[in-house]
């Protein structure tokens, strides 16, 4: 699973956009940002959107934590 795609899951797993905002303390736009132009969620809120959703942060940022095993 690459970076958006693990991203697109957890967005679908917190409900949308509004919900993973609302579930790391960031604001919708944040959210949208990620997915439609860095593409991948910042590496501060990993964790957080980790905690939020279940999604693996070695999964949504491989770069910093590495590839899940």
């Amino acid at each position: 699973m690459d970076e958006l795609k693990a991203l697109e899951r957890a967005v679908e797993v917190a409900g949308g956009q509004s919900a993973l905002a609302r579930a790391v303390k960031v604001r919708q736009g944040h959210v949208w940002s990620w997915l439609n132009r860095s593409k991948r969620v910042d590496a501060k809120y990993a964790i957080p959107v980790e905690q939020a959703t279940g999604v693996s942060r070695h999964r949504l940022r491989p770069d910093i934590f590495g590839k899940a095993a």
